[in-house]
């Protein structure tokens, strides 16, 4: 194998696995840190820069991060014996330093003292946009986001039970990028893209989301239609308030996040008989795990395996559903076939049905003569990178690019438009990506003494603390989560293994004593001779066969040997830095920089400098993050 290059920017970015793994790339272990020391402010807006609404996302992410946590790959097995995949709470973390900062509004951008005479116009308020006007307007741009709505947040205000995410975070978070001198025109509904490119706007930004949902074509859908709501069309209507009851039996037709909205949501609002019914098995349920836990907990029964073939009613009026029961069938590609067991038929009573089957765009307003080329689904064609469609200055992201996903691909996607974006209203080729910027800054503080906390915590994750259970259904806008205090929080954020604080290893430095094979914990480092790499991976201390993560390959040593390590498990707990007796080992905190509009994403302008690191402080000066004490009694930990 060639020595690995880790000069290239997607390196050490790949073994921080959180951070490869979530869409805006938010450096995950850098504000996990600043939590556990406390500097929630500090923790904020790490997390505003790449994600830009972290009281949000702290609520409601998806957590891609979580999946890939390397906590959840190195973990022990439990005392009986079962095995444990618990990741570090990413997620409820971030909503620490969401609740706990201070006022940050002075570390916000200020909003541009001059114009720049260009005109950007945004379609529909929601993440996507918010998230381009915030990073286009301190630039000098003039932005107008156009919604239908009276406030902006989009599908975060529209499709998000209160009971999840209350109106005063989403007023907050929005609110700070309106600040930034964005222009924001509700109730604006825009019926005719081709009349708003004739206004004369330099570019425009569609992120209007997938705002029409599934219906279901089977007997009895039209006699009792008064009986059965379109899911993310009912929660729209909840959450501006025209919807305040609904009847006692209840069946949600769907697997994924909005039907466990709908279904939670219908507990609240006078459902005492409340039923979640799905095609699929449960684990192949496209709802988040976290998520069919919450209904559960709340008494909501999930029933698989059930095709809806009909609705039952009685002159109109609805009395129940009938399902189909069937089998799931797997081919070799993996497809699946829902294959009917040959069972009766099974019949639910209910008052009420809502349809949470899926979404689907929905572009009446985009005119098919003016350039802008739709595929066979209805979804227009949009470039994965720049976001840009066959109209070179229309962008599209969020679900209206690529059909319904969730906040933080939006979030990703407002940030790629808003560099293609300016790369083009300079004059620069949109395609020619510059790359992220990286930077390596060694953390010894001393022989053995390290500038962040090293050891591993064998705390087990813990559980988020939940408001008791009667209270929280008798009102659909208490929160349900109360969130980590700072207690919990310190804890928790012990059990992060601080994977961008990378080993380091100087060849020539190396006298081959092996005394870092010896003490790593984890036997992630070889010495050996080289080899191909499907063989070299068979040869290692302990073999590496997650081909996913990449081996760390030095240059040949002294004796013809090469050092390599599996990044797949390593613990980055710098017991082989220590242990080495000639400091060819090292830990160096990796730092990357995304590329954002502004002058370092353009050819012609410089970026501008990264901050000096901060010194490390002397050995009498021990560093208040990370610094191990003694937890307060903890709750019954269990996976959040």
């Amino acid at each position: 194998m060639n020595p690995t290059d880790i000069s290239a920017p997607d390196y050490f970015h790949k073994v921080v696995d959180c951070q490869w793994a979530c869409p805006a790339h938010t450096p995950v272990p850098e504000y996990i840190r600043l939590i556990a020391a406390g500097r929630y402010s500090e923790a904020y807006m790490v997390n505003w820069v790449s994600n830009v609404f972290p009281g949000i996302l702290g609520r409601t992410c998806d957590r891609p991060c979580e999946p890939a946590c390397r906590r959840g790959r190195v973990e022990d097995e439990t005392p009986d014996g079962r095995e444990r995949k618990e990741p570090v709470a990413i997620c409820r973390l971030k909503r620490v330093a969401a609740d706990y900062k201070q006022d940050i509004r002075h570390l916000l951008p200020q909003p541009a003292a001059q114009k720049n005479g260009r005109r950007i116009a945004c379609v529909g308020a929601g993440p996507a946009s918010l998230t381009v006007a915030r990073d286009l307007a301190p630039l000098g741009y003039e932005v107008v986001i156009y919604d239908g709505d009276a406030r902006a947040g989009g599908m975060m205000r529209t499709q998000i039970p209160k009971f999840r995410l209350p109106e005063e975070v989403i007023d907050e978070e929005t609110g700070y990028v309106l600040d930034l001198g964005v222009e924001f025109r509700s109730g604006a509904y825009i019926a005719s893209l081709k009349d708003l490119l004739g206004e004369g706007y330099d570019a425009i930004f569609v992120g209007s989301g997938a705002p029409r949902g599934h219906d279901l074509d089977i007997p009895g859908r039209k006699e009792a239609a008064k009986s059965i709501h379109l899911g993310i069309d009912w929660l729209a209507s909840v959450a501006f308030g025209h919807t305040t009851s609904i009847g006692k039996r209840v069946i949600v037709l769907g697997g994924g996040n909005t039907a466990m909205d709908c279904c939670r949501s219908s507990r609240r609002l006078g459902g005492e008989d409340v039923k979640v019914i799905v095609r699929s098995g449960f684990e192949q349920m496209k709802a988040s795990p976290w998520e069919k836990e919450d209904a559960m907990h709340e008494g909501i029964p999930i029933l698989n395996n059930l095709v809806p073939k009909a609705f039952t009613h009685i002159g109109g009026r609805l009395t129940g559903a009938t399902f189909e029961k069937v089998r799931a069938v797997f081919d070799e590609q993996g497809r699946r076939s829902l294959i009917p067991t040959g069972e009766p038929d099974a019949h639910f009573d209910c008052d009420e049905v809502l349809v949470a089957v899926g979404q689907d765009n929905a572009f009446p307003w985009i005119e098919r003569d003016i350039g802008i080329e739709f595929d066979k689904w209805g979804l227009p064609k949009v470039d994965a990178e720049t976001m840009q469609s066959t109209v070179p200055n229309v962008f599209f992201g969020g679900d209206a690019a690529f059909g319904p996903k969730n906040i933080i691909w939006a979030v990703a996607h407002g940030h790629q438009a808003a560099v293609s974006i300016d790369r083009m209203l300079n004059g620069e080729e949109i395609a020619d990506r510059p790359a992220p910027r990286t930077t390596l800054v060694s953390q010894k503080m001393g022989i053995h003494q390290w500038i962040y906390d090293n050891t591993v915590s064998p705390d087990r994750r813990l559980r988020v603390p939940l408001r008791d259970i009667n209270v929280a259904l008798k009102n659909i806008k208490i929160e349900v989560e109360l969130g980590f205090d700072p207690q919990l929080a310190f804890q928790e954020a012990q059990r992060c293994l601080n994977c961008d604080v990378q080993t380091v290893f100087a060849p020539k430095l190396c006298i081959e004593c092996d005394a870092c094979m010896d003490i790593c914990p984890m036997d992630c480092i070889s010495f050996t001779i080289n080899g191909d790499e499907a063989d070299l991976r068979h040869r290692l201390s302990a073999p590496a066969l997650d081909a996913s993560q990449d081996l760390y390959v030095s240059d040949a040593l002294k004796t013809g040997r090469i050092m390599v390590k599996d990044e797949d498990v390593c613990l980055h707990c710098g017991l082989c830095a220590e242990r080495c007796p000639t400091g060819a080992w090292d830990m160096q905190k990796f730092l990357l920089e995304m590329t954002h509009a502004g002058p370092g994403c353009r050819n012609a302008g410089a970026p501008p400098p990264l901050p000096e690191p901060p010194q490390p402080p002397s050995p009498e000066q021990k560093p208040r993050a990370r610094q191990k004490q003694k937890p307060a009694p903890a709750p019954d930990p269990q996976n959040a």
